[in-house]
């Protein structure tokens, strides 16, 4: 090293050196001085200059990662900027403690933050060697890493870089100010805050923050459990962390673990036994490697996780600014408590994905969703995809129950599991579960399919159709005309007589009751008030249709869905949710006559998911409702008990390869997968092929072993007159002109591909755009379903 860089280096710590003996009242210049010229002038305006430096030192919070929990305390995600675990000292392990005192500054506990001895050593070795030793303490290390987090917090690269320069002038009067600093802070500070700031601040290598998350990345402990030797390898990362850290440097790191041994029996820390035995370990065995699961792509729940992240976004609390509440996410340290279950989250996993593979060859989707009436809790939710941000044969990055987007064609027909709305309006309005309903003629065919038309006669007014405008309803079956109990077409969901419901109900009030729920299009805009629509072929999510549900077996009590049970800052402080307060949406006694009703579908002989495949183990008490949209694109279960409601759909997604044909999404037809009774079916995909029997192996698996209450029956002013037993479905024809009635034909299935109506839009992927129905059609096409 040349000499005039040598004493360039020795002016630097000798300012130092001559700060801090002013300010502790050890002024010995003289015995340095002369070494290097110094004058009496110079003295002088060094002090005045040290004197002028400021002294009020800030620390600021540090960022520390989140934390988002499961319902039984483990792990979904850590998301963070700098992984950092801030924790007491009295959780570090003494001897960590010791070990990064023992190589950072043996007189830590004698000095007040500057250490003469140290800065005289540093002095004497740079001036007579060509190295540059430092002479800080550890409370002016501490100052400078302080610093550097608090630039980087700011984005402030120039600045955080600056924070640990040593050159030039600049560099000079950096280190004095972090002298002075770390004086200040020794007068405020006792020597254990010091210490526990320091070892929650520094740089341990490999993206780790702090000792405890050091601790847990390296050797899969806490800090508190930390041993000598693994100990002295974490102390000895700090000074060099990209060269020294034990993962990707393990022989540097071995070396300089030893450095620190050494130190620490010099310092009689350890035992010559300890440290011996120390020395010999090798850094394998120490080694636990674990990775913190820092997003939510990575984690095990990435749908979940995600659906979180975007409900905390909105919260007050983290932030007066998305921007904000992301900081406070990724640094704040935040506890988030959320809903989930990773018990009923591995029975859904397991039951779509044995059901409608991964991948499958007949791109047959399916997702489903749990929610805990009476509070909106989101309990679990899943598909039977891979998360993945490139959509490929059983991945993607859509979310299929929640179906976070702008598009407002997105969402899955509800079919025949939206009839709840028109039941729930139905009460309102004084319809009794006994009461008959009038199944109304066929009046046009094709083809052979009987079908109702409905005209501008049949629904006037502005929920209704247009003049000139004809909306068809078919059946799954033919049935004769006349009066039929409500209980009856809600066991059998016959699709004629709940479009006449319909029809006197008042489309707006039935669309009403849609709102109510919370049920909308999936990018949060109302539903169309149109009679198909609110009859037979809203587009929703799974997340609304299930909630809806949930609301009416909570009594009509309506909550909101939501993930999360409660935030905590860094510091353990509850902080307040911005939630809807739960309300009586609904009258407890029009609840309870919907669920009545709807007992019907799973228990009426010949209801759609009638038998062993879809009750409840045990006769346990329970209702709900299959649906299928037209050519078998969408089908549904959704259905609940008192202490949990359950929704299941299996379709055609818009998002998979099938999407973006000229007339729609490819129908479920003659479908091989094993969830299907048999392996396979020749006909078309409904409701209760699998939807019905995934449901109930989701709640029997979700619900053993727990009570079994039972829902409320409903009063005698909601029963009603009892009616004769339900009449079987038999078939009819369109009456020929003659008025003679036909021959009845034996029931059948329909072939859904002979439609009146064509599909409903659907987007082709998602936020993208949707197919428009042909212009021969002036009304919004119905499902027909089941």
């Amino acid at each position: 090293m040349p000499q005039g860089t040598r004493v360039t280096n020795v002016l630097s710590l000798l300012g130092a050196l001559l700060a801090t003996s002013l300010v502790m009242g050890l002024l010995a210049a003289g015995l340095v001085l002369p070494a290097v010229g110094a004058t009496g002038q110079a003295t002088k305006s060094s002090i005045k200059m040290f004197n002028d430096l400021p002294e009020d030192f800030q620390l600021n919070p540090l960022n520390q990662q989140s934390r988002i929990l499961a319902s039984d305390g483990s792990v979904i995600a850590t998301p963070y900027d700098e992984n950092r675990i801030v924790v007491p000292l009295k959780k570090i392990a003494p001897i960590m403690q010791q070990a990064q005192v023992a190589i950072e500054d043996k007189r830590f506990y004698e000095h007040g933050g500057a250490d003469p001895q140290g800065l005289a050593r540093a002095v004497v070795s740079n001036f007579v060697s060509s190295g540059t030793q430092g002479g800080s303490t550890l409370t002016q290390q501490y100052v400078k890493v302080v610093q550097q987090s608090q630039a980087l917090k700011k984005n402030d690269k120039k600045a955080a870089e600056e924070a640990t320069s040593r050159s030039g002038t600049e560099g000079y009067l950096r280190k004095l100010q972090q002298l002075k600093y770390a004086i200040s802070l020794e007068q405020k500070m006792t020597k254990p805050q010091i210490l526990e700031g320091y070892l929650n601040t520094v740089y341990f290598g490999d993206q780790q923050y702090g000792v405890e998350a050091a601790a847990k990345h390296y050797f899969g402990v806490s800090a508190s459990k930390l041993s000598i030797s693994q100990a002295a390898t974490l102390a000895g990362t700090v000074q060099r962390p990209g060269a020294t850290d034990p993962i990707h440097n393990p022989e540097a790191s071995t070396a300089r673990r030893n450095t620190v041994l050494d130190r620490m029996l010099e310092q009689k820390y350890i035992t010559p036994e300890q440290h011996a035995q120390a020395r010999a370990k090798p850094l394998k065995d120490d080694l636990h490697v674990t990775h913190f699961d820092q997003s939510c792509a990575s984690s095990k729940y990435a749908y979940f996780c995600y659906y979180v992240t975007d409900w905390l976004l909105q919260q007050p609390a983290l932030g007066k600014t998305a921007k904000e509440r992301t900081q406070s996410l990724q640094a704040g340290g935040l506890t988030v408590q959320t809903s989930m279950d990773p018990k009923k989250m591995a029975i859904i996993d397991r039951t779509l994905k044995s059901s409608v593979p991964v991948g499958n060859a007949q791109d047959v989707q399916t997702a489903a969703v749990q929610i805990q009436p009476g509070t909106g809790l989101v309990v679990s939710m899943g598909q039977n995809t891979n998360y993945s941000n490139t959509r490929t044969a059983g991945k993607t990055g859509y979310n299929y129950v929640v179906q976070k987007t702008t598009n407002a064609n997105a969402g899955f027909s509800v079919g025949s599991a939206g009839k709840i709305f028109t039941l729930i309006e139905a009460m309102k309005q004084g319809h009794k579960v006994n009461s008959n309903v009038e199944v109304p003629a066929y009046n046009e065919s094709r083809e052979g399919d009987p079908a109702r038309a409905f005209t501008h006669s049949d629904f006037p007014g502005a929920c209704g159709l247009g003049r000139g405008e004809v909306w068809h309803v078919r059946n799954d079956a033919p049935f004769d005309a006349g009066p039929r109990t409500l209980t009856n077409v809600t066991g059998y969901s016959i699709n004629t007589a709940f479009a006449k419901l319909v029809s006197q109900l008042g489309a707006c009030k039935v669309g009403d009751d849609y709102a109510t729920l919370g049920v909308t299009k999936a990018n949060g805009k109302p539903l169309q008030h149109t009679p198909s629509t609110v009859t037979l072929g809203a587009y929703s999510t799974p997340l609304m249709l299930a909630n809806a549900y949930a609301t009416v077996a909570a009594g009509g009590k309506y909550c909101a869905p939501r993930p999360v049970v409660a935030i905590k800052n860094g510091a353990g402080k509850a902080l307040p949710l911005k939630t809807t307060p739960c309300r009586q949406v609904i009258s407890k006694e029009v609840a309870s006559g919907v669920i009545k009703l709807l007992h019907a579908p799973l228990e009426m002989k010949g209801g759609t998911a009638t038998g062993p495949p879809s009750r409840l183990a045990g006769g346990r008490d329970a209702f709900g409702k299959t649906g299928t949209m037209n050519q078998a694109i969408s089908t549904w279960f959704v259905g609940s008990t008192p202490q949990l409601t359950t929704g299941v759909w299996v379709g055609r997604a818009n998002d998979g390869p099938n999407g973006g044909k000229a007339n729609g999404l490819a129908p479920m037809k003659n479908i091989r997968l094993p969830g299907i009774a048999g392996g396979g079916t020749n006909s078309y995909v409904f409701g209760g092929t699998l939807a019905a029997p995934m449901w109930k192996k989701i709640m029997d698996a979700s619900l053993a072993g727990q009570p079994e209450p039972r829902f409320a029956q409903p009063p005698a002013s909601i029963m009603g007159e009892a009616a004769p037993p339900p009449t079987t479905p038999v078939s009819a024809t369109v009456p020929p002109p003659t008025g003679k009635k036909e021959t009845p034909k034996p029931p059948r299935k329909p072939d859904p591909t002979k439609t009146v109506n064509p599909p409903f839009p659907w987007p082709t992927k998602p936020g993208g755009g949707g197919h428009k129905p042909p212009p021969t059609f002036t009304v919004p096409p119905p499902p027909d379903e089941h």
